[in-house]
């Protein structure tokens, strides 16, 4: 404990045993797993030593005071069975979540409800995929189960968790779909709007092989450029997009998908050697220019594809 004797003791327990516990937990220590006597635990909150965050749930002082540490002291009050869930556990799946977000708890077992400040408590009736996993030491649903629970609670954020969850290989898009029939029923909330963001990472009805493909797919569109064909296979090779009507290919070089491996990069660059011989133009973008320069890869499209169109007779003018 910061600033505390290391030879302290309320009980038997010292305080730098209950530290090593909390460290080992997000900073959370509970009276269950604290070793102390009641009369000692409430001694240690009221000198300080511990700072109450729910009954019986205390954070050691001194420790970061982050969403993760908020959702073990949400998951550890209502004890087991209870697992992070929603926006909670989208945030432990790594899915960008605002700090802000409430504690989501769902409820396994037949308990008495408590009210938690800054927690949402849910229970459910329905048990498909609720195999309970662990993400940063914290019991939560799984990815896809967490996905379709999302839904019920923020739709907009749907287009991140279904994104997040193809680009680290953690649900495909097939099982996110699979999981959107097991749970479809009239009335659930989110169901739509899950379908939607499906949509969204999917390209011509074909499930885009990385989330950069349905990004760029969506600057196509929104930047009003040039219909394209998706994955079309020209001189024996698969590409990202053609745009119709033009020998301008477009690519796109996500690094987890064709710099991380040197074989990749190699193979990437003997396809465009082939495509090129052949008279095509291969234009390619990375994931920063895509994402985070849209209007000049817009533009770079634009001039690539009029480069090549063929320029009226100047006698004709």
């Amino acid at each position: 404990f910061p600033g505390r004797a290391a030879g302290t003791h309320f009980g038997d327990m010292r305080l730098t045993d209950l530290d090593g516990k909390a460290r080992a937990n997000h900073g959370i220590v509970t009276f269950e797993t604290s070793g102390l006597s009641r009369s000692a635990w409430y001694r240690a909150i009221a000198a300080g030593t511990l700072d109450q965050i729910h009954p019986l749930v205390a954070r050691v002082p001194g420790t970061p005071d982050t969403p993760e540490q908020r959702i073990t002291a949400g998951v550890n009050a209502m004890g087991a069975p209870a697992l992070a869930s929603h926006r909670s556990a989208a945030r432990l799946w790594g899915v960008p979540r605002p700090d802000s977000d409430p504690v989501d708890v769902l409820l396994l077992g037949r308990r008495r409800e408590l009210h938690l400040n800054g927690v949402v408590i849910h229970r459910t009736t329905d048990r498909q995929r609720l195999t309970p996993q662990r993400c940063s030491g914290i019991p939560c649903t799984n990815i896809l189960r967490t996905i379709i629970d999302l839904g019920a609670v923020d739709p907009g954020g749907l287009h991140a968790a279904v994104g997040h969850a193809i680009a680290t290989n953690r649900a495909s898009l097939g099982a996110i779909e699979a999981a959107v029939a097991d749970h479809a029923r009239p009335g659930r909330r989110g169901v739509v709007a899950l379908r939607d963001a499906i949509a969204d990472w999917s390209i011509d009805q074909k499930p885009a092989d990385s989330v950069l493909e349905a990004v760029m797919a969506r600057l196509i569109a929104t930047r009003g450029l040039p219909p394209v064909e998706f994955h079309p296979i020209i001189e024996g090779h698969e590409v990202d997009f053609r745009v119709i009507g033009t020998p301008v290919i477009l690519e796109c070089d996500g690094w987890r998908y064709h710099g991380l491996a040197r074989t990749g990069f190699e193979r990437d660059r003997d396809r465009d050697a082939d495509l090129i011989a052949a008279g095509w133009i291969v234009v390619r973008f990375t994931y920063r220019a895509i994402v985070s320069r849209p209007a000049a890869t817009a533009q770079r499209i634009r001039a690539a594809v009029e480069r090549w169109a063929p320029q009226p007779d100047p006698a004709e003018r």
